[in-house]
């Protein structure tokens, strides 16, 4: 097998249990990484010098194709509601099987850290078939020094075979894409899909395990710091704001997606960020659009026109158009990935259905209701006749990652805030003056000067409000904000049609929190909408 790279003397490819391989090629560079991509036909330049890839039929990743191993260790820890299960011989026929697969392949091995916390960070080594896979995790995780490298032991290996098709008799899965997490021997088999993004998730799925139990809260949010050290989180789904808002220029970037909070404060468990790029402009978001013409810059499901410039604006592929690259390609990225403890909690949401209000300041209870809620809206679909926005509910933000019961999570955000004085609001992104179809999407000039009223401590000192029907507290009045805005039932051309969408909403807050009901104190239940000044 020829070797090729900085080989690990140490732990080596054992680790990983693969043997019989034409070759392996270990820790390359980015410039080595998009060579040997655009050789094997993986992938393109850009005109401008960023590497497009396509995925094919996975352009997002497959959750209902992931599995947590149901051991002694994880049989009464992790929440099965949430988590399809996989029988530990199921996953070591599996694991044979990749073996089998990865004889006589050439493979990619990237040694990264997951975690800016060297208290609170893992160790992780990626083992992928493509080259551009070992780039897109180079860029998302974090790279370690030399010294690191030198003696560098995993504590968790992710195996990466996109071409392995799974036998769904065999192993009791779902279809011939897998996604193996044995978190007891911290093992990832990832096979049959070639969207990257699933390894990242996977180490956010390892951590997301680990650190509850070392009381540190794992996150799936942005994070920032102003000049004076008042660092802010921005929770939120997919398409609410989390990227876009976070990268603030005049505020420090700690990350985009993923992080940690621990004694010392927040931490970043990435080195890079995954942005989506789909309708991205120079003018609405410079620092991220600069990104997509940068080298060494992954850009997935991007079309390219014939002078190879990618059109950021064609959806044609997927709506999921995407951009890996490390942190520092953002000018005001934080160097090391860590900040103090924040000032501000920002729970973002995209209310297609037009009836929150722009920005409310939240109590912990109601703080920790809304994070166990994790409400965002898909806006109408494509199908015939489907006019309605479709409600989401994804606790903790990020339902999908969260292997344990989401009150272990909401607990210690709950016990966080408390210790620490932390702020929170709750920000619509979504519509006003009436649902999708009707209204129109919230003007990002809007949300940009409340969350800087948020973020410098202006707009604790403003008039408030009750809303009749979440009860939490919302602005009557902020500075270079017109204040009909602020009421979300006066930018409503027929406020009786206000009110029916407004109970509609509430309904389906407290249909989705019953399960809830038996796991938090009666604080956080008062915390809820309240249905009947909903109706009146």
């Amino acid at each position: 097998m020829d070797e090729i790279g900085t080989r690990n003397p140490q732990s080596g490819i054992e680790t990983t249990g693969l043997s019989d391989l034409a070759s392996l090629r270990w820790n390359l560079s980015e410039a080595e990484l998009v060579e040997t991509a655009v050789r094997r036909g993986e992938g393109q330049l850009t005109a401008h010098g960023a590497l497009t890839v396509t995925t094919g039929k996975h352009t997002g990743r497959s959750p209902k194709d992931k599995y947590i191993v149901r051991d002694e260790a994880t049989e009464d820890a992790v929440w099965w509601d949430n988590n399809n299960a996989m029988a530990p011989e199921d996953f070591e026929r599996l694991y044979d099987d990749f073996k089998a697969h990865a004889r006589g392949r050439d493979l990619f091995v990237q040694d990264l850290i997951g975690g800016a916390d060297p208290k609170n960070a893992i160790r992780v080594r990626v083992v992928t078939e493509y080259a551009w896979h070992a780039l897109f995790i180079r860029n998302l995780l974090i790279r370690p020094s030399e010294a690191e490298l030198a003696s560098f032991v995993p504590d968790m290996t992710i195996i990466d075979l996109a071409t392995f098709r799974a036998d769904p008799e065999r192993y009791h899965c779902r279809s011939e894409t897998v996604i193996g997490v044995d978190l007891t021997r911290k093992i990832v088999l990832i096979g049959g899909t070639t969207y990257a993004g699933e390894m990242k998730k996977s180490v956010f799925t390892a951590l997301n395990w680990a650190l509850p139990e070392a009381g540190v809260m794992p996150m799936h949010c942005s994070a920032n710091v102003g000049p004076g050290g008042d660092a802010a989180i921005f929770f939120g789904l997919s398409g609410t704001g989390k990227t876009t808002l976070s990268a603030d220029p005049k505020r420090t970037l700690i990350g985009d997606d993923e992080h940690g909070w621990g004694e010392d404060g927040i931490f970043n468990f990435e080195g890079g960020c995954y942005a989506k790029t789909i309708r991205l402009s120079a003018e609405a978001e410079p620092e991220i659009y600069a990104t997509t013409r940068r080298f060494g810059t992954v850009l997935e499901n991007v079309p390219l026109d014939k002078a190879r410039t990618p059109d950021l604006d064609d959806g044609s592929l997927t709506e999921n158009t995407r951009a890996a690259y490390p942190l520092h390609f953002i000018p005001n990225a934080s160097e090391n990935g860590r900040t103090g403890h924040p000032r501000n909690i920002i729970m973002l949401t995209a209310d297609a259905f037009g009836v929150m209000p722009p920005i409310a300041k939240l109590t912990p209870a109601e703080a920790m209701y809304h994070f166990l809620s994790g409400y965002t809206a898909k806006v109408a679909g494509t199908e015939k006749g489907v006019t309605e926005p479709e409600a989401t509910f994804s606790t903790c933000f990020g339902a999908p990652f969260m292997p344990r019961h989401p009150t272990a999570y909401g607990n210690l955000l709950r016990d966080l805030i408390a210790q620490h004085g932390t702020d929170c609001w709750l920000v619509n992104t979504g519509w006003t003056g009436g649902a999708y179809g009707t209204g129109k999407r919230m003007p990002i000039k809007v949300t940009r000067t409340l969350l800087a009223a948020a973020l410098d401590g202006s707009l604790k000192d403003a008039e408030f409000r009750t809303d009749p029907n979440f009860g939490f507290q919302v602005p009557v009045a902020v500075e270079g904000v017109d204040s009909g805005i602020l009421d979300p039932r006066s930018t409503w051309a027929d406020p009786a049609a206000y009110d029916r969408q407004a109970r509609k909403l509430v309904e389906m807050f407290s249909k989705n929190f019953e399960k809830f009901a038996d796991a938090v104190d009666a604080e956080v239940m008062q915390a809820a909408p309240a249905l009947p000044m909903a109706a009146e």
